[in-house]
């Protein structure tokens, strides 16, 4: 498969690294309006960091709110499990991880939690012949693959799943993710939930022991290694394989349809979330029901300090307030993830009274 550059877009600014993306910042300053009409320059900064999962939305978010407000919000994509870290150092004005914290871990760090957005992982190959949208994968075949049960491309079961591909009689590379990540998170809950002896042989957490294959950092080194190996397949988030133009694989879901990724099969899965203050919003979204569900549908949630400065927070509330507005959710699905419904977003507001 020929190797393809990340095409020029709006969301080619989200695979910058997160160095040039706080440079870019650096010197920015909150713009206000005198009554003379000449602008004042106040600095305000907040310091985000954590999932890559949410990074290009985060991003565009940041830009846009930048441009309207003159806040500035520097947000640092090291991974859900580096953001975790952070927020309970106290070193960063919020965090956002794809992995819920329980209320235990709530309480003990004095955090609170919503949800942000929700997106798609999906696998992706890099297999000469073969075309996207054409490979299917079954939740127990992909399982296997990661195992290192299944190692080759032709093997009789993605023979079963593909009897009109021509698969090579090659050796599969599997690309994880060698940071704690909560894409990683949702991908081996997914992979858990369809085959019972991944979650006795690997389990679920934001970075797990895995059987073979090679790692990467972040989503943007995991679609890089799959673009650079052959023969290689991986899983991210979707706009990043849609934005560098990796082949993505189908998957067959809870009721047994073969689904497409894409932005109405993520939302198919999303309507079933039943998001809830009382919990925490506490809720995973992979292998959910219906015809049309994508079956690895990921949650980025936001980690805010309950003791932190009260202007840093409410600068903070504003933000996701605006990525909740219809600016902001017109952003998110231009990136093909789901915004968080209306209806769950006044429930997050009156939340938010916590912190």
């Amino acid at each position: 498969m020929k190797i393809t550059k990340f095409k020029k877009s709006v969301i080619c600014a989200a695979f910058a690294s997160s160095a040039i993306f706080a440079l870019s910042l650096v010197g920015c300053s909150k713009k206000t309006d005198t009554s003379d009409g000449q602008v004042k320059q106040s600095a305000t900064v907040i310091m985000g960091s954590g999932s890559s999962f949410i990074y290009p939305a985060m991003s565009r978010w940041a830009n846009e709110y930048y441009n309207e407000t003159g806040v500035k919000i520097n947000y640092q994509p090291v991974g859900s499990g580096g953001g975790q870290r952070q927020i309970f150092a106290g070193t960063v004005n919020f965090a956002a991880s794809d992995q819920p914290l329980d209320n235990a871990e709530l309480s003990k760090y004095n955090l609170i939690q919503f949800p942000a957005i929700v997106g798609g992982i999906v696998p992706v190959i890099n297999v000469a012949g073969i075309a996207p949208n054409e490979l299917v994968l079954s939740g127990k075949v992909l399982a296997e693959i990661y195992l290192g049960k299944i190692q080759y491309w032709d093997d009789r079961e993605m023979v079963k799943l593909n009897p009109d591909l021509r698969l090579p009689h090659n050796a599969i590379i599997t690309v994880h993710r060698a940071d704690g990540s909560g894409t990683t998170y949702n991908f081996t809950r997914y992979l858990a939930n369809v085959d019972p002896i991944w979650q006795q042989e690997v389990g679920v957490d934001t970075s797990v022991q895995w059987p073979v294959g090679i790692g990467a950092k972040g989503n943007q080194g995991v679609a890089t290694q799959v673009q650079q190996v052959g023969d290689s397949i991986g899983y991210v988030e979707y706009a990043y394989a849609k934005t560098a133009g990796i082949p993505i694989a189908k998957l067959i879901n809870q009721a047994g349809q073969t689904v497409t990724a894409d932005l109405n099969s993520f939302a198919s899965a999303a309507k079933y979330a039943a998001w809830e203050a009382k919990d925490n919003y506490n809720m995973i979204l992979v292998n959910q029901p219906g015809n049309d569900s994508w079956p690895i549908v990921a949650t980025t949630f936001v980690l805010l300090p309950q003791n932190a400065k009260q202007a840093t927070n409410q600068e903070i509330k504003q933000f996701f307030d605006f990525a909740y507005s219809v600016k902001g959710d017109l952003i998110a699905k231009k990136l093909d993830y789901v915004g968080i419904p209306q209806n769950v977003v006044a429930g997050i507001k009156e939340y938010w009274a916590k912190a």
